[in-house]
Order: C-alpha cells, then sequence, then structure tokens
C-alpha cells in the first residue's frame, strides 16, 4: 500500500479523515493518516499545540518537515484547509479575488500553493507527491449535502433542519454556499442549530458519514475532483 499523509486544518477535519475517508480510501490500497497544522510548539515543555491556521507560513513549514520526515517515492501528501479564512499571506491570495467563479479561484489557489511548494523543495510539481486541497468554502458545506441527516445528532430540531434543506435546495452545490462572516456553511448552521458550534468536531464527521461518500461526492463537485484524484494515487505510483 502507498502512504497518504492529510495536513488538516482542524479536528474535525481530522476527525472526517479518520472517520470516513481512511476507510473509503483503503479500498483503492491506500493507507492514510493524518495529522492537524501545527499552530505553536512550547520548547521548554517539549510540546506541539496543532488545530487552525493562523499564517500560511506556519502551515508551510509544517507541511515541509512531514515531507521531509517521510520523502519515500512511495508517500504522497495532501491538505484539508477551507477556503473560509484562509490566511492572507497564502500564494496569491489577493490574486484570487479577481476570479468571480468560486471554482475557478479555489483552483487558482491550489496551483499557487503547488507552485510555491515545489519552488521550496526545487522540484517540478510532477515530482512533488503533493495534491493541494482547499474545501469549497469550508468543511461544513460537505455536511450539508443532506441536511436531513442532522437530524440522527440533533434531535426536536426538526423545523430548523428543514430550512437548512430549504437553503441547499435553493443553492444547488452546498460548496456555493458563500465563505461571508455570517453567512458561510458553519455560521448558517449554527444559526439555526447553536448546539453545532460546541459539537461541530464530532457531529461533523457523525453526520458526513451517514451521509455516504457517494452522496459527498454528487453534491460537491470540488471535493469530489479532489477523491478522484487520491483514488488514481496506486495508479500513479505503479506506472512511476
Amino acid at each position: 500500500m502507498i502512504r497518504l499523509h492529510i495536513l488538516a486544518e482542524g479536528q474535525t477535519e481530522e476527525e472526517f479523515v479518520n472517520s470516513v475517508l481512511t476507510e473509503h480510501l483503503g479500498d483503492f490500497n491506500i493507507s492514510t493518516d493524518v495529522r492537524r497544522v501545527e499552530t505553536s510548539r512550547d520548547r521548554k515543555r517539549n510540546k506541539i499545540y496543532r488545530g487552525g491556521m493562523s499564517t500560511y507560513q506556519r502551515a508551510k513549514r509544517d507541511l515541509q518537515r512531514w515531507m521531509k520526515e517521510d520523502s519515500h517515492a512511495d508517500s504522497f501528501f495532501t491538505t484539508m484547509f477551507d477556503l473560509y479564512a484562509l490566511p492572507v499571506d497564502f500564494p496569491k491570495f489577493d490574486e484570487s479575488k479577481t476570479q468571480s467563479d468560486p471554482y475557478q479561484r479555489v483552483a487558482y489557489l491550489e496551483s499557487a500553493f503547488l507552485a510555491d511548494l515545489a519552488e521550496a523543495f526545487s522540484r517540478s510539481v510532477e515530482r512533488l507527491n503533493f495534491t493541494p486541497y482547499i474545501q469549497l468554502h469550508e468543511f461544513e458545506a460537505l455536511i450539508l449535502s443532506d441536511p436531513e441527516k442532522f437530524g440522527i445528532r440533533f434531535i426536536e430540531h426538526d423545523r430548523q433542519i428543514q430550512r437548512l434543506v430549504a437553503l441547499c435546495s435553493s443553492v444547488g452545490s452546498p460548496e456555493l454556499i458563500n465563505d461571508g462572516e455570517t453567512t458561510a456553511p458553519s455560521k448558517r448552521i449554527i444559526r439555526e442549530i447553536p448546539e453545532y458550534e460546541g459539537a461541530k468536531a464530532s457531529a461533523g464527521p457523525l453526520i458526513a458519514k451517514e451521509i455516504g461518500i457517494q452522496t459527498l461526492r454528487e453534491k460537491c463537485p470540488h471535493f469530489n475532483d479532489w477523491l478522484t484524484k487520491l483514488e488514481k494515487l496506486d495508479t500513479k505510483w505503479s506506472s512511476c
């Protein structure tokens, strides 16, 4: 099996990888592990704190360290970051704002991310074994693929859940729900179900698992494109 290392923005994404993606990718001869982005280090206590992405440069250094730790040809890397609240020092961040189409903007940012990391390693992008991924617009877009499934975790919220269903029906793909401070996917969920805010790390992955990979892919094209690339990593390795 090839190894896939995923650098995730926070605890919710980390749990999603462990509870949903790992099993799925195992069917494609891929062994997956995940860790959260390093946020700070306490050198006196020899302790590393993880979770959240305050700056791109810090996340980049963390990713570079991991890639150096496992530089074997059969190891691959990817990320699971949110477009919502993406750090302003991210490569081509300001230039990406000229892209009015969200899918074009996120593809532009991922391409800039790949190029920046390739330059840091003095390699071509083809030889980097890295597939950047930025979620449109944040993890919660995935679980808005089927808001009815919120009922497994948040009982007695039928009216609120139906309002989320109506919202998602009006936008097509939940990936198109925007990244406004009060209108991002998580903000819309919390407005209807305030309890989600304190339970998102466990509730989000649980709901995603209940929804199932197939529906997530059908409703979220950018997520589907990423997953398709990951599923082909074994084929890519075998052909080298």
